[in-house]
């Protein structure tokens, strides 16, 4: 397969799940891939924010873009979602960032049946939709990056904000992304995980000043990621300088965790 770089280009279209909400990684990310020339399809279960969004990225940098209202969590609807995106005016898909998640901040003794297939079906389930959803339209147009979002949780158990289901599913992200990553590498796509620590976003809801300084202070670096830093991250990886990185979990923590 030719593989041909679009960092700077309009012709590939990247997927990013997520984004709709202020200050989150997924917003962020698509921010950064316009930013950088690609065009951008925006999967969020906020449709009229993920459209919101694709207007405002389009109108900033030019790209074109749009956005979509899905459940990830349903294969139906993310399996028609790929197909309008597919039928769309959009470039070709050649890049997919599975950001949407959401945290699990009840004890393990306190997680209901609910709550635990509510956690592993965004976090993980969905995960395994979307990718599947879109890895076809990557395949057949000859350029493939998939960047999954994994947790400094799945690596080291979790914490106040992102207990136990949260990391069981994202340690399942690190298992499909590995075990992907070497069924597509002869393929030419590339498949990485994303291992992101405390980071000053809205996932985790709402906290008091007290508790937020206590985190940044437990940091080596003394501070919290931003949105942003993970977003370039996840784009960097997506381009061609990054096309021989393939099955590895990237962590982006500050030094709070060091595997």
């Amino acid at each position: 397969m030719t593989h041909h770089e679009p960092t700077g280009t309009r012709t590939r279209t990247a997927v990013v799940t997520g984004g709709a909400s202020p200050r989150s990684i997924g917003r962020a990310t698509a921010t950064r891939f316009a930013r950088d020339g690609w065009a951008v399809a925006i999967l969020d279960l906020d449709g009229e924010g993920a459209g919101g969004l694709a207007q405002e990225l389009a109108a900033e940098f030019g790209v074109p873009a749009a956005g979509y209202g899905v459940d990830i969590t349903d294969s139906a609807a993310v399996n028609e979602a790929a197909a309008r995106v597919a039928a769309s005016e959009l470039p070709p898909v050649g890049a997919l960032a599975n950001i949407a998640g959401i945290p699990s901040p009840v004890p393990f003794l306190e997680v209901d049946d609910a709550l635990w297939d509510t956690i592993i079906s965004v976090n993980l389930t969905g995960t395994f939709y979307v990718t599947r959803a879109f890895l076809s339209a990557m395949l057949e147009g000859g350029y493939g990056r998939v960047v999954n979002m994994s947790s400094v949780s799945a690596q080291q158990g979790g914490g106040v904000f992102s207990k136990t289901p949260y990391s069981a599913a994202k340690a399942g992200v690190l298992g499909l992304t590995r075990s992907l990553a070497r069924e597509m590498a002869p393929e030419g796509i590339t498949v990485n995980a994303i291992a992101p620590g405390a980071a000053d976003t809205n996932i985790r809801g709402a906290s008091t000043e007290e508790s937020e300084a206590a985190l940044s202070a437990s940091i080596p670096m003394g501070r919290q990621a931003t949105a942003e830093e993970i977003g370039a991250l996840v784009v960097w990886l997506c381009g061609q300088d990054a096309g021989y990185i393939t099955g590895t979990t990237q962590s982006i923590n500050g030094g709070a965790y060091i595997s």
